[in-house]
């Protein structure tokens, strides 16, 4: 009996070419399956035409990222998984309705970027010359939400984001974790080029120790944004500026240094705020029934009678229920000399039907008492830039 001949080996490029073309066989059965994504995302719009309720639904979409997580086999790597699913719901989210999204301006700052990871690009971003214009645009309802920095991991709270919550009737209804990483970006080609440094004061000093030893005869200008002081160093002979890497794609500089910062673990807690409806007020709370897998917090806003033990009377509370305490901070009651206001966040979701009863006896014990939101714990964008990878 004959040997059958074995089939010829293929080349590198038949391999290739055979693969390529399973891969565009997958990615056209993928477009359809979105189109039909789509199609059904319109629907649910066309049903909720007449509900005025935000369309960003954040423990609907933690719920949907968590399920598909459990079921990734991989070889996708769970952050790749989560980043095209925020973009598949905020298309989803655009088709609805456009999602008005304010954050502290101008385009490029740390916010910006944050909200376009967390938010997506189908999102129309609005950019505020400050932070009380962010919670003016939500509160005014002429943006659906707003991007907040309320803490940094190297330099504690941002103290103006705590006052405005006392300020504007809003929400929080997400929070998110974002690394910040500094890079050194200029028009020029080489530190020997670089005379002048411009960038927020924060940055400036994150970075001292690096700008001592590689820039020592470099003038240091501080600026009202990492992307304000990227613009004006494109345009100045001889100068460079810190911030995010990205900026050098959106404005067309070099960048000379990258992870440029003194310490590591550089971090900032972001919250998403939303218009406060009369549904959110105490007394009359969406209660949640079925708890997130991943955890949850609790942001609580109140001020204390001015007597012994007050404020041991709110924490005993908290221990006795079994409520951990993630953070406590006063801050001045704005108008009222020597009076304080108490932000507490806590690990559970207090608008839980089993907290109810804590949740009155701890507004008994306060003069005034004000759940901020009760969300998912963020997750942690770990997205230091890196030079766009070439697609073959």
């Amino acid at each position: 009996m004959a040997q059958q001949e074995s089939a010829p080996s293929l080349s590198r490029e038949e391999l290739l070419s055979r693969t390529r073309a399973r891969i565009d066989e997958i990615d056209e059965k993928l477009l359809a399956l979105l189109n039909e994504r789509s199609t059904l995302s319109r629907e649910v719009g066309r049903i909720k035409a007449d509900d005025k309720s935000s369309i960003f639904k954040p423990q609907r979409e933690q719920e949907i990222l968590e399920r598909l997580c459990a079921r990734n086999t991989g070889p996708l790597p769970e952050s790749a998984l989560r980043s095209i699913w925020r973009e598949i719901m905020s298309s989803s989210r655009a088709l609805q309705r456009p999602l008005r999204v304010a954050y502290l301006g101008p385009e490029g700052t740390f916010s910006y970027f944050a909200g376009l990871e967390f938010l997506g690009h189908s999102a129309k971003y609005r950019a505020c010359v400050d932070l009380p214009a962010v919670f003016e645009e939500v509160n005014a309802t002429t943006c659906d939400l707003g991007i907040v920095p309320l803490e940094n991991s190297l330099q504690g709270t941002v103290g103006i984001s705590f006052d405005l919550f006392l300020k504007f009737p809003v929400i929080i209804q997400a929070e998110l974790f974002s690394r910040i990483s500094h890079c050194l970006l200029s028009r020029e080609e080489s530190f020997s080029d670089i005379r002048t440094v411009y960038s927020h004061p924060q940055p400036l000093a994150q970075c001292a120790f690096w700008l001592r030893a590689h820039l020592p005869g470099a003038v240091l200008i501080p600026a009202e944004s990492t992307a304000a002081a990227a613009r004006k160093a494109a345009e100045t002979p001889n100068a460079a500026s810190i911030g995010s890497g990205s900026l050098a794609n959106l404005i067309g500089m070099n960048v000379l240094a990258k992870r440029i910062e003194d310490a590591p673990g550089n971090w900032t807690r972001f919250v998403v705020i939303a218009r406060e409806g009369e549904q959110n007020r105490l007394g009359s709370l969406p209660l949640h029934k079925k708890p997130l897998t991943n955890g949850y917090k609790t942001s609580i806003l109140f001020t204390l009678p001015d007597k012994p033990g007050a404020l041991s009377s709110v924490l005993s509370l908290f221990a006795s229920n079994g409520i951990n305490m993630r953070k406590l901070e006063s801050r001045p009651l704005l108008g009222e000399r020597w009076k304080y206001v108490f932000f507490v966040d806590v690990e559970e979701d207090l608008l839980r039907e089993d907290f109810a009863k804590p949740v009155q006896e701890l507004s008994e014990l306060c003069n005034t008492f004000r759940i901020l939101g009760s969300y998912a714990t963020g997750p942690q964008l770990d997205r230091v830039w890196e030079p766009e990878d070439n697609i073959d």
